[in-house]
C-alpha cells in the first residue's frame, strides 16, 4: 500500500513540476540556510580554537593586577622579578617551561625603512611556551641571555616590512639608541583570535631589554607552559598559593596578580561563536516553517482539484486511511525532495563561502541529517490536515464535483 501511494505521489508531483518546485522552494531555502549557517559557524569556531592554541601549549599567563586585558587595574600592583619565574620553575611540578617577559613598543630602523612594533624581552623558554618555530636562524644562547647581548629574533611581518627581499639574518636593526643583530626569523602565525598580528614582533633577551630600554628589573608577565593539560587547574592553584606567599599577601587580602588559562579564553570565544551560530541557524529555520505553510496551501489546492478523483477512489472501495496515506506521502515526498536539494545547495554554498571567509569547511553529518529529518517532519505536520480533509470527503458529493 505504501509503495502504491508513493508511486501515486510521484506521479502527481511530476504532473505539475513547476508548481511542485515552487512549493518546495521554501523548504530548499530553509534547509540550505540552516546547514550553511551552522557549517560556517563551526568553521569559524575551529579558526578561533586554532588561533588560541597558537598562543601556546597549555599556556597559563600571570600578570600584576586583578584583571587582564584593556583597563586592567595593574597600577600600584608590584611587578614580578626574574626570581619569581625561577622559583615557579623549581617549586611547582608538571611544568614544561617558564618564561618571564616584558614588552615595549618602539620604532625600529633598517636602512631607509622603519617600522613601529612591539619588542618582547624574554628567555629562550619564550619560544617553547608560545609554540614558536623558526623559519631560519637560531634562538638565544645561555651566554647571550646572561650578558644581555644585543641580539634579536624577528617576526615575519617585521622581516617583510624592513628587509623585503633582502636576507634578514645577520642584519643590524636600529632600536632606540643601540643596534641589534638579527639571529633568527620566526615562522608565521598570522592573526590572533583578538585580531592582532602575531608576526609583528621582535624578541630579544630579557636582560637586554631591561638594560637598554626599560631601565629596571621588572617583569610584566610570566608565561607558564603546563606539560599535561589535565593538571592545569592544580598548577594554577599552586601558582596562586606560591605567589601569595612570595608577595606577602594576607589571608584577608585579595590577590594583586591575575592568573589566566588560555583555555578560558578559548571557551569564552568559542562559546560566543557557537551562540551566534545557533541564533543564525534558528533564524534560518523560520523559513522551514514558511515552506511548510506553502506545502499545506498547495496540498489543499490539490485536494480541491482532485476531488472527483478522490470520490471515484472512495466509491470503488478505497479506504479512508488509503486516501489519507496517499496525500500524506505526497506532502512528505515534496518536503523530503526539498530537503535533499537544500543539502546539495548548502554543501556547495558552504564550500564557496568557506573559501571567501577563509575558514575551514567542516562537513557535519549531524546537522545535515537533522535538517533533512526536520524537513520531512514539516511535510508530515503540514500535510496531515489536507490529507485528512481528502480522506473525509463524501464520495457522492465528490463525484458531483466539477
Amino acid at each position: 500500500m505504501f509503495l502504491s501511494s508513493l508511486l501515486l505521489a510521484l506521479r502527481a508531483i511530476r504532473r505539475n513540476l513547476m508548481r511542485s518546485f515552487l512549493t518546495i522552494l521554501g523548504i530548499v531555502i530553509g534547509v540550505s540556510a540552516v546547514i550553511t549557517m551552522v557549517t560556517l559557524g563551526n568553521g569559524a569556531t575551529r579558526v578561533v580554537s586554532d588561533q588560541i592554541a597558537s598562543l601556546g601549549s597549555n599556556l597559563v599567563m600571570v600578570r600584576p593586577g586583578q584583571r587582564l586585558g584593556p583597563g586592567r587595574d595593574s597600577a600600584g600592583a608590584p611587578r614580578f622579578k626574574v626570581s619569581d619565574a625561577e622559583v615557579i620553575q623549581t617549586q611547582i611540578s608538571g611544568l614544561n617551561a617558564v618564561a618571564p617577559s616584558t614588552n615595549r613598543s618602539v620604532t625600529v630602523v633598517y636602512g631607509a625603512n622603519n617600522w613601529s612594533t612591539a619588542i618582547t624581552g624574554s628567555t629562550d623558554a619564550y619560544f617553547t611556551v608560545g609554540n614558536w618555530r623558526l623559519a631560519g636562524g637560531r634562538v638565544f644562547t645561555e651566554s647571550e641571555q646572561r650578558a644581555g647581548k644585543a641580539v634579536c629574533v624577528i617576526g615575519e611581518t617585521v622581516r617583510r616590512e624592513l628587509f623585503g627581499q633582502l636576507p634578514a639574518l645577520g642584519g643590524e636593526l636600529r632600536v632606540s639608541n643601540f643596534s641589534c643583530e638579527v639571529i633568527g626569523v620566526l615562522a608565521s602565525k598570522g592573526q590572533s583570535a583578538m585580531g592582532m598580528d602575531q608576526d609583528d614582533t621582535i624578541v630579544m633577551p630579557l636582560r637586554t631589554l631591561q638594560r637598554r630600554l626599560t631601565g629596571n628589573q621588572d617583569v610584566n608577565t610570566i608565561l607558564v607552559s603546563v606539560v599535561d593539560s589535565s593538571r592545569t587547574d592544580q598548577v594554577m592553584a599552586d601558582l596562586r598559593s606560591l605567589l601569595r606567599e612570595r608577595r606577602k599577601i594576607a589571608a584577608s587580602e585579595d590577590d594583586n596578580f591575575s592568573i589566566l588559562d588560555t583555555r578560558q579564553i578559548a571557551e569564552t570565544l568559542t562559546g560566543t561563536t557557537k551562540v551566534m551560530t545557533m541564533l543564525l541557524g534558528a533564524v534560518a529555520a523560520v523559513s522551514l516553517l514558511v515552506g511548510g505553510i506553502g506545502i499545506m496551501n498547495i496540498m489543499l489546492v490539490s485536494v480541491t482539484e482532485r476531488t472527483r478523483e478522490i470520490g471515484i477512489r472512495l466509491a470503488i472501495g478505497a479506504l479512508e486511511r488509503e486516501v489519507l496515506l496517499q496525500f500524506l506521502v505526497e506532502a512528505v515526498a515534496l518536503s523530503a525532495l526539498g530537503g535533499i536539494i537544500g543539502i546539495i545547495l548548502a554543501t556547495l554554498a558552504s564550500i564557496g563561502l568557506a573559501g571567501v571567509m577563509q575558514v575551514p569547511f567542516l562537513f557535519d553529518p549531524a546537522i545535515n541529517l537533522l535538517a533533512f529529518l526536520f524537513s520531512a517532519a514539516i511535510g508530515v505536520i503540514f500535510g496531515y490536515f489536507p490529507a485528512r480533509r481528502a480522506a473525509r470527503l463524501d464520495p457522492i458529493e465528490a463525484l458531483r464535483h466539477e
